[in-house]
C-alpha cells in the first residue's frame, strides 16, 4: 500500500513527459500536411521570393517551396531550406505586398539561423521541465505528498514555457528586423508586412482554438508591431507601390485557389458574372469546369487565351479541362503549347507526358518519353513522373529502363521491397560502372537501410 502514491506520481510524470513532447513541438509540423502542386502558383511564389532568398544569403535554387493545402493562415521554414506556405495564407493576403512581407519574414529566419537555434531552445526548455519533473517526483515520494510534487512540476513547466516563449519572441523580432532590411535593400515597401501583422493582431482577441496557426507559432507582441510601424513611418520606400509584375499574379493565384478549392457556388458569389476582370473570368472558368459544365467553361478559357495567346497557364487549364472530361487527344495540343511557352517547367512536362500516356495512343509514346525524361530531371523527387516514365518504357518493350524507373518510383513512395527488387532487376541488364548502374546500386542500398530501420521500429 505504501508504494501506491509513488506509483501514481510516476504514472502522472510519464503523462507529463508525453504532454511536454507535444507542447514544444511545432504545431504546423506535428500534423500531417497535404500538399498541392501548381506550376503557376509555385512560379509566382518563387518570383516573389528569389530576391529575398538572395538577400538572406542563400542560393534561391536550393530552397524548396511547398504549398500546403490548408485554409488556415500559416507559413514556416524547416531544415533543409524548405519554405512552406498555406493556401489559406495566399487567399487571405489582400495584395502581393502582404504576401511578400510574410516571405521576407521567413527569409529572416533563414538568414538568422533560427532553425538550429530554435531546436536548441526547445531542447533547453524540455530539459528544464524534465528536471522540475524529477525534483517534483522526489519531493512527492519523500513527503508522500502528491500535491507538493505536482506543484513543483507545474512550476517547472511554466518556467520552461516562459523560457522558450521569450526566445521565440526574440527570434521573431530578429526576423522582422531582417525582413525590413531586405525590403529596403530591394526598394520595396514594408507596408504590406505591417498590414499583415495588424491582421494578426486582431486574432489575438480570439480564443486559441480559433486562431490561425501563424499566430500561435509566431508570437506577436505590441512591441513588434510598433517597431514595424516605426520603420514604415521612416523608410523612404514605404509609399512605393507593389511592382505591377507582382500584382496581377497575386490576383490570379487567389482566383485560382478559390476556383479549385471552394465549391462552385462560392466561386460564383465571389466572382459574379458582372466581374469582367481577368482573374474573375479565370475563377469562373475553373468553377464551371469543376461542375462539370464545359459549355460555359471552354468559352471563358478560350477568351482568356485569345487575350493572352502565349500564357502557358491558360493553355494548361484548357488541356486539363479537356483531359479530365474524356478528350485526351484534344488536350495534348494545349499542353504542348503550355510546354512551348514554359519549356523549363518540369511539372508541365510531366502533365503533358501523363496525357500522352493515358491517351492509349502508342504514337504518342516517343514524345511522352522525351518530356518525362526532362520532367524527372527537373523534378527528380516526383514519384508520379518516374511511374509514368516506367510505363512508357514498359509499353515500348524496354524492361531494363522500365525497372530502373520503377526503382526510382518505389524509393520515393517508401516501398522498400519493391525498390530493391526493381533495382536488382535493372542491375542484371546494365553495364557495370555506368551512371545508371551506380544509381541502381545507390537505390538498393538506400532501400535496404530504410527497410532495416522500419523493421527495428516495428520491433519496438
Amino acid at each position: 500500500m505504501n508504494g501506491e502514491p509513488a506509483l501514481l506520481i510516476i504514472r502522472i510524470a510519464c503523462i507529463f513527459v508525453l504532454c511536454l513532447t507535444v507542447l514544444f513541438r511545432e504545431p504546423a509540423k506535428a500534423q500531417s500536411l497535404e500538399f498541392i502542386r501548381d506550376a503557376e502558383i509555385e512560379n509566382t511564389i518563387r518570383a516573389y521570393a528569389t530576391p529575398l532568398f538572395e538577400q538572406a544569403g542563400v542560393d534561391p535554387a536550393a530552397v524548396k517551396i511547398h504549398l500546403v493545402k490548408d485554409p488556415q493562415l500559416n507559413a514556416f521554414v524547416a531544415e533543409g531550406l524548405n519554405l512552406f506556405l498555406n493556401t489559406g495564407l495566399i487567399q487571405k493576403t489582400a495584395h502581393a505586398g502582404q504576401l511578400i512581407g510574410v516571405i521576407a519574414h521567413e527569409c529572416g529566419h533563414i538568414a538568422g539561423g533560427h532553425l538550429v537555434k530554435g531546436r536548441e531552445a526547445m531542447e533547453n526548455a524540455s530539459n528544464e521541465a524534465i528536471a522540475s519533473m524529477i525534483l517534483g517526483m522526489a519531493a512527492a515520494i519523500a513527503g508522500r505528498r502528491g500535491d507538493v510534487g505536482a506543484a513543483v512540476m507545474e512550476g517547472g513547466q511554466e518556467v520552461a514555457m516562459r523560457s522558450y516563449m521569450a526566445f521565440s519572441r526574440t527570434i521573431e523580432g530578429s526576423a522582422d528586423t531582417a525582413a525590413l532590411s531586405f525590403l529596403d535593400n530591394l526598394h520595396q515597401s514594408s507596408r504590406g508586412l505591417l498590414e499583415f501583422m495588424e491582421l494578426l493582431g486582431e486574432q489575438e482577441l480570439l480564443v486559441a482554438a480559433r486562431q490561425d496557426p501563424y499566430v500561435r507559432t509566431h508570437p506577436l507582441t505590441r512591441e513588434r508591431v510598433d517597431e514595424i510601424r516605426h520603420h514604415v513611418e521612416l523608410s523612404q520606400w514605404s509609399d512605393t507601390p507593389v511592382p505591377p509584375q507582382f500584382s496581377e499574379p497575386h490576383r490570379r493565384m487567389r482566383a485560382k485557389l478559390v476556383g479549385f478549392m471552394e465549391i462552385p457556388a462560392t466561386t460564383f458569389l465571389r466572382y459574379p458574372e458582372s466581374d469582367k476582370s481577368l482573374e474573375g473570368r479565370y475563377a469562373r472558368a475553373i468553377a464551371y469546369y469543376r461542375k462539370p459544365d464545359l459549355e460555359h467553361a471552354l468559352p471563358l478559357i478560350d477568351g482568356l487565351i485569345a487575350e493572352r495567346p502565349r500564357d502557358p497557364y491558360f493553355h494548361e487549364l484548357k488541356g486539363q479541362m479537356l483531359f479530365e472530361n474524356g478528350h485526351p487527344l484534344d488536350a495534348i495540343p494545349e499542353y504542348k503549347l503550355a510546354v512551348k511557352y514554359l519549356p523549363d517547367n518540369g511539372l508541365l512536362r510531366e502533365e503533358l507526358g501523363q496525357v500522352e500516356v493515358e491517351s492509349e495512343d502508342n504514337a504518342q509514346l516517343a514524345d511522352a518519353r522525351e518530356h518525362l525524361i526532362v520532367a524527372t530531371q527537373r523534378e527528380p523527387e516526383s514519384a508520379g513522373g518516374w511511374r509514368l516514365l516506367a510505363t512508357v518504357y514498359g509499353r515500348s518493350g524496354n524492361e531494363i529502363l522500365a525497372s530502373a524507373a520503377m526503382a526510382e518510383y518505389a524509393l520515393l513512395a517508401g516501398r522498400w521491397e519493391e525498390a530493391i527488387y526493381d533495382a536488382n532487376k535493372a542491375l542484371r541488364g546494365l553495364k557495370r560502372g555506368t551512371p545508371m548502374e551506380l544509381r541502381m546500386q545507390d537505390i538498393r542500398s538506400q532501400a535496404e537501410q530504410a527497410r532495416e530501420i522500419a523493421r527495428k521500429n516495428r520491433g519496438r
